[in-house]
């Protein structure tokens, strides 16, 4: 959102009592005799008690743009705001001008963590222009800002709005407010304002308000009218996300986004006297006058938002979320690249050439499904070039069949039923370059444009991820939208279920109120039916999870995509028709939605919260234990060991080469090459989730153990097909360098002995070093704090956020070689951080992180494991770095503060700074490497 530059003022502030008068062109906003009541000029230099207590902050002498609240407020005086908005009337600009409010209120709806934060931050055909008012705003403004800035309320700047309009001759016209006020008003200006041309009254019901076509006719019939200024007042939030939607289209040069103004200038309602507003008690005043209307904005709502004031403010903007997002799409996203494959309307592209969409779809039994889904997305094809890639966990030929008959779709047969998070990452594997990923059920039907809207959006936005709004088959919106999962929301409906749908949001996860899905906005996360994803989303989030098999995946999916700084937006322009129940339904499906609720729960919460969130599914399942499936599910969540029971990928009679085979591809050769010093306590997992790879024969698994007394080459050498060495220094260097000698395959995945990996992403790194140009490459990687403490929890949290943390091959406990990378390397010198010293050996485009199912980290449980962690860490990359340093530092901490969204990720953000400062301490004082390994014993 950008304002035109404005030259600073020098001018003082003039007493409320006086004239605002200026020179030649400038005004005179000298209130009138006849208007005296109607406005007493305190909105130009009312600053509520922002100096009470304390000594005065310098006064406001140019415009600023601060952050208040997680809102973008423009600071002026009052004049200076009179003056622009109705210089911008007159004249006009590139786009209309939109003009709000920012109070508390207006931090609830458009604050940090909100439902509609950042709707009018982004690029759009409306300018905003958002006005200082409230005592607590005016107070942080003085705050972060050291300078007094005089509330600007709309009922105070309204009246010489109306005198400069009258003045200039424009024309103003009126949207909002019942009749019966805008009689008032008209009776009013007759006698006061005879000299005003108001152009026309709008009083519009609200099923006006919520159709897309019933609005943009009566924004049509507005813009009709030829008004310069419309005065819109539907209250917050409604109004703004109309002006943001329909204001374009008004014709309106300034639309005035003041809610309650309408009862005000119609002289429904008091206003508060001077010594009141003075006192920062206007709210108090209008509590009083209408207490049912306003308790709970100003007494359950309030607080909430005042705290989101205190803790989510700054001098500075909130950033520009298309700036930050890296890459994006040109806003008009209406054609396919001039590079791109040549193609017929209606065709698909191959999978080996780069489209603007690949849409990935995985099947089971859908047959029936897959003609109306194919024909509604050729459709698509006109705006943007589009390639699809199917994904069969079919126990038989039929959906396949029928697949097939379409030559321009990459089919894939999975060889078994993997589930929906395995059938994506099949089809991901397939489906090459493409600016963004769409993953749709089959049982859907795009609408025209949908595709196309859902791209503008993310190009607009810059989000990782867009999500359309999905219609049942007789037309009614499906509540797709969520949000996070928590006991409380999980205790409200499982109470409630789908009744008192307008329950507060913290009681519930589905969002039930119409209005989410009228307008754009940010989203938790929503039904994995349709979403739309960046191609550097899917790069830096990596695979689907798929211990969840069915349900619950895209909450963690979503989670992921949130916790690597990208946000998830709702696009009701892109909308899709979609039957619901593809996946089937049976006792055990349901137990599995119960159950995947707790592993979701485990993966992400400390031991306290899921006990307690397993306690109030228990519950949700009891009391309807008289409906098919719920007793099966509440046996499931009391007793852990029904859940190997529950659906699971599976792959019928095929072995792991044969799966591979079925793909269309032969298992990658290669090696892996685990050195381990006593981790006989874990290289048993380890190996566990190697032994999918062990039986290709295509692969050596090589564990060097090196100065190990505990054990390790008895437990390592009880799995087949695993070569166990014995190296006697106990040096990670040699033993890395031993288990080089005698390996013969390439390319080789070094793996650290207490990560667990994935068949799935072992035969993705050795595939993509094996026939590309990469020279390195790293699977995805997941942090599991599942028993941490919540200090070592909310550390990773914000690691997970910074996104270069996200793009090099070092943490994750495993990288890989092709053998031209292995030659630049040479052997491995002795240091500490391995993974680090590989990593700078490569420029970009040499090196990868691959989209894999993510390899498991399990992190540090005690805050003293992890500090031991990260002065290891921090000790070998102090002895590489050198002059480095710094600039990595200062990227981490822009990083770090870019990422930060509200109270929650502001305490990781502390959080991992101050374990980042207690962990430089020692490696800063130039301790040797041989002053000691400090090593995790608490995640062992």
């Amino acid at each position: 959102m950008l304002l035109p530059k404005i030259a600073p003022r020098q001018d003082a502030l003039p007493h409320p009592s006086s004239a605002l008068e200026m020179n030649g062109s400038a005004l005179l906003l000298a209130p009138r005799g006849r208007r005296s009541k109607g406005w007493s000029g305190r909105g130009r230099s009312t600053t509520g008690n922002a100096t009470a207590g304390r000594p005065s902050p310098g006064k406001a002498s140019a415009e600023q743009s601060v952050n208040l609240g997680g809102a973008l407020v423009n600071l002026m005086d009052f004049e200076r705001a009179v003056e622009l908005i109705m210089d911008r009337a007159q004249s006009g600009g590139a786009k209309p001008m939109g003009v709000c409010s920012a109070n508390l209120d207006h931090l609830r709806h458009f604050g940090a963590g909100s439902r509609w934060n950042g709707t009018l931050d982004q690029p759009a055909p409306v300018e905003w222009l958002t006005l200082l008012d409230g005592a607590p705003l005016v107070t942080e403004a003085a705050r972060v800002t050291g300078q007094v800035w005089p509330r600007l309320a709309g009922s105070d700047v309204v009246e010489p709005l109306l005198d400069e309009a009258e003045r200039r001759g424009l024309r103003v016209g009126f949207l909002g407010g019942s009749p019966q006020a805008q009689e008032l008003i008209r009776k009013r200006f007759a006698r006061e304002r005879p000299g005003l041309t108001v152009a026309g009254w709008w009083a519009p019901e609200r099923p006006v308000l919520v159709d897309v076509h019933a609005s943009t006719l009566l924004a049509a019939n507005i813009a009709d009218a030829g008004v310069d200024v419309l005065v819109v007042g539907l209250g917050k939030p409604r109004q703004e996300l109309w002006i943001a939607e329909y204001g374009q289209l008004a014709g309106a040069k300034v639309l005035l986004a003041f809610g309650a103004v309408v009862d005000f200038l119609a002289g429904r309602i008091r206003r508060a006297p001077v010594w009141v507003s003075t006192h920062g008690l206007e709210w108090a005043w209008r509590l009083m006058l209408e207490p049912r209307r306003l308790a709970r904005r100003y007494l359950v709502d309030g607080p909430a938002a005042y705290l989101t004031l205190r803790t989510s403010s700054s001098s500075a903007a909130p950033p520009d979320p298309v700036a930050s997002a890296a890459g994006g799409l040109s806003p008009a996203v209406t054609s396919a690249p001039e590079d791109g494959p040549s193609r017929a309307p209606g065709q698909f592209v191959p999978a080996g050439a780069r489209a603007d969409v690949a849409v990935l779809v995985v099947t089971y039994n859908n047959a029936e499904d897959v003609p109306a889904l194919v024909a509604s997305l050729r459709e698509e094809t006109v705006a943007q070039s589009i390639k699809v890639v199917v994904a069969d966990n079919s126990p038989d030929d039929r959906t396949m069949d029928e697949v097939l008959r379409h030559p321009d779709i990459t089919a894939v047969r999975t060889g078994g039923n993997l589930g929906y998070a395995g059938g994506i990452n099949a089809a991901m594997r397939m489906a090459g370059d493409a600016d963004a990923y769409l993953i749709l059920n089959p049982d859907l039907r795009v609408e025209p444009g949908a595709v196309a809207a859902m791209r503008r959006r993310m190009a607009l936005s810059g989000a990782g991820m867009v999500v359309p709004v999905l219609l049942d088959d007789d037309g009614t919106v499906y509540p797709s939208l969520r949000r996070e999962p928590g006991v409380l929301r999980a205790l409200g409906d499982a109470a409630l279920g789908g009744r008192v749908q307008g329950r507060p949001g913290w009681l519930s996860e589905m969002d039930f109120d119409p209005e989410s899905y009228l307008h754009a906005h940010r989203v938790d996360w929503a039904t994995g039916a349709a979403l739309l994803i960046s191609a550097d989303t899917a790069r830096d989030v990596g695979g689907w999870d798929e211990q969840f098999f069915l349900y619950s995946e895209e909450t963690d999916y979503c989670r992921r995509v949130r916790d690597a700084g990208r946000s998830i937006w709702c696009e009701p322009l892109a909308r899709m028709w979609h039957e619901r129940g593809g996946s089937g339904s049976s006792p055990q499906l349901t137990a599995l939605m119960s159950v995947n609720r707790v592993r979701y729960a485990a993966k992400y919460g400390g031991r306290g919260r899921v006990a307690a969130f397993r306690a109030v599914v228990l519950v949700s399942e009891l009391v309807r234990l008289n409906r098919p499936g719920h007793r099966e599910a509440a046996l499931a969540v009391v007793d852990r060991r029904r859940w190997k029971a529950l659906p699971h990928a599976s792959s019928g009679e095929r072995s792991a080469a044969q799966q591979s085979l079925i793909q269309g591809m032969a298992p990658p050769s290669g090696a892996v090459i685990i050195p381990a010093h006593n981790e006989a306590s874990v290289i048993g997992r380890t190996l566990q989730s190697l032994e999918g790879v062990a039986a290709w024969g295509t692969v050596e698994v090589i564990v060097a153990c090196n100065g190990c007394t505990d054990g390790t080459e008895t437990v390592a050498s009880g799995f087949r097909g695993v070569r166990v060495l014995q190296v006697e220094a106990a040096s990670k260097s040699a033993a890395l360098n031993a288990a080089d000698q005698v390996a013969e395959r390439w390319p080789r995945l070094y793996l650290d002995a207490d990560i667990e990996v994935s068949t799935e992403a072992v035969h993705a790194v050795l595939t993509a070093l094996g026939d590309g140009p990469l020279l390195a490459a790293r699977p995805a990687f997941r942090y599991d704090t599942v028993g941490a403490s919540a200090l070592v929890r909310s550390y990773y949290r914000a690691r997970a956020r910074i996104p270069s943390n996200a793009q090099g091959l070092w943490g994750a406990g495993a990288y890989a070689l092709g053998r031209a990378g292995h030659d630049r390397l040479g052997g491995f010198p002795i240091l500490t951080g391995d993974d680090y010293y590989v990593d700078r050996l490569f420029s970009g485009v040499e090196k990868a992180v691959l989209p894999t199912v993510p390899v498991v980290v399990r992190t540090p449980r005690t805050r003293s494991a992890l500090l031991a962690v990260l002065r290891r860490a921090y000790r070998g990359n102090a002895e590489q770095d050198g002059q480095e340093r710094g600039a990595g530092t200062s990227r981490t901490v822009r990083q770090l503060i870019a990422a930060v969204r509200g109270p929650l990720t502001a305490v990781d953000a502390v959080v991992y700074v101050a374990f980042a400062v207690a962990g430089r301490r020692r490696p800063l004082l130039g301790r040797s490497v041989s002053a000691g390994w400090e090593r995790d014993d608490s995640s062992r």
